[in-house]
């Protein structure tokens, strides 16, 4: 059953399943995503009489701060439990206990939206594909993914498939990278990941640097140059960031479309409370 009007906010409170464990900027990241999801929203709804929200890492739906001191909402939890008017929402997770989590969650309280878990732990693209809405004429579809893992454990194959499929798709560069899990680690224990992410024909331009900060901005350049040579919209803002995990002063969150304006998107964004941090 799908309704587009939304009731007061849940009260999110531990109840016994998983819930993520998170550092505070991640409640700021949430509410970023939010500007984005909104901005996409004012763009899309132009060209399309659907909007689909795809959350690729959706994980259990909860985050928590410390030892479950402060719980919020995820992302998506987030965007249901506000008047976000996309027609079907879809959660996409691998880990058993975060799916179960996930799906007693969205039952409890979001059982008058349309939506759907896919179990991404074996093959689900093509799964993804059938739970997209066809569009058709006089019917149009828009599908925004959020592509938000923490690490880059997204082949950079699995995100052709994605764009192939008409996604316009929004990706925050964050995963781990400090001291310990430095750009050494990247380039030299963890190559191959690095190469899924990028493609091999970037490993090169990373090899040699020795600067985690320098490292982060070539990564987020080539992977945005990927994308303008595959004929995508592209946009990269820049946030504060306070983390012990990433240890940067600011990161960055890449919008890729084709059908609609990166400009346009990002524009209303910035002029939301979330402006660009202007360091790099």
């Amino acid at each position: 059953m799908n309704s587009k009007s939304r009731g007061s906010v849940p009260n999110f409170q531990d109840d016994g399943l998983s819930i993520t464990a998170a550092e505070p900027w991640f409640k700021v990241k949430v509410q970023l995503v939010q500007s984005y999801l909104q901005a996409f929203m004012m763009n899309a709804f132009q060209k399309a009489d659907e909007v689909v929200f795809v959350d690729l890492f959706a994980g259990s739906g909860l985050y928590s701060i410390g030892y479950q001191k402060e719980i919020f909402a995820s992302s998506g939890f987030q965007a249901m439990s506000s008047s976000f008017p996309f027609t079907k929402w879809i959660f996409c997770e691998r880990q058993e206990e975060q799916l179960k989590a996930l799906d007693r969650r969205i039952r409890k309280y979001f059982p008058r939206l349309d939506t759907e878990i896919i179990d991404t732990s074996e093959r689900y693209l093509e799964q993804l594909v059938s739970a997209i809405p066809v569009s058709k004429p006089g019917r149009r579809v828009a599908v925004i993914c959020l592509v938000d893992a923490f690490s880059l454990d997204i082949p950079i194959s699995t995100i052709n498939r994605l764009t192939s499929m008409g996604f316009s798709l929004l990706m925050p560069f964050t995963f781990v990278l400090n001291n310990r899990m430095s750009c050494r680690y990247y380039v030299e224990e963890n190559s191959e990941i690095l190469r899924r992410f990028l493609g091999d024909q970037n490993m090169d331009k990373l090899k040699d640097l020795e600067s985690n900060q320098h490292f982060y901005k070539r990564l987020v350049r080539l992977y945005q140059n990927n994308m303008l040579v595959s004929g995508f919209n592209a946009a990269i803002s820049t946030h504060r960031l306070q983390s012990r995990m990433m240890e940067l002063p600011a990161y960055n969150v890449g919008f890729f479309s084709r059908q609609f304006s990166a400009m346009a998107v990002q524009k209303e964004v910035n002029g939301s409370e979330f402006f660009q941090y202007e360091l790099w």
